[in-house]
């Protein structure tokens, strides 16, 4: 038996189909009322699709709970950005594990980050992606994800 091989996929490189059920699933969560064919109608999305697929895609903070979660980030060499990077981790309630800081090359410096996901951490992707929003952050990438 061939074991599962895991991903971490940005939603832009995924197939149409995979982000319509992703999002069917969350529409499923959010009203307990609407059923499967009320969700995929309204996506566009086929019920065969769904249940072919649903198993095997879920949001990326559903799956960190309780995990180590590693990002390298590439920010400029700016004061008080780092700072700012860790408060940000402190308002989603991450604890923070491991920092690592490279010398800046070229006034871009790399961050290693990892963080414990707890039950009371918030949504993973929404920090990823307020860290990817914030300015003077040129690139961040999840590294993994371990137990």
């Amino acid at each position: 038996m061939e074991k599962s091989k895991y991903y971490v996929v940005r939603d832009k490189a995924l197939p149409e189909v995979l982000q319509k059920v992703a999002e069917a699933k969350q529409l499923l969560d959010k009203n307990r009322s609407m059923t499967v064919q009320e969700a995929t109608e309204r996506l566009g999305l086929s019920r065969s699709s769904f249940y072919k697929y649903k198993d095997d895609i879920a949001p990326f903070s559903d799956n960190t709970r309780g995990k180590t979660v590693t990002l390298v980030i590439q920010m400029e060499d700016e004061p008080g950005l780092l700072s700012d990077l860790l408060h940000v981790v402190s308002d989603y309630r991450a604890n923070i594990l491991t920092i690592h800081q490279t010398i800046p090359v070229n006034g871009i410096a790399t961050v290693t980050l990892s963080v414990e996901v707890r039950d009371n951490t918030g949504d993973m992707s929404g920090l990823v992606e307020e860290i990817e929003n914030m300015t003077g952050i040129q690139n961040i990438k999840i590294l993994g994800v371990e137990r």
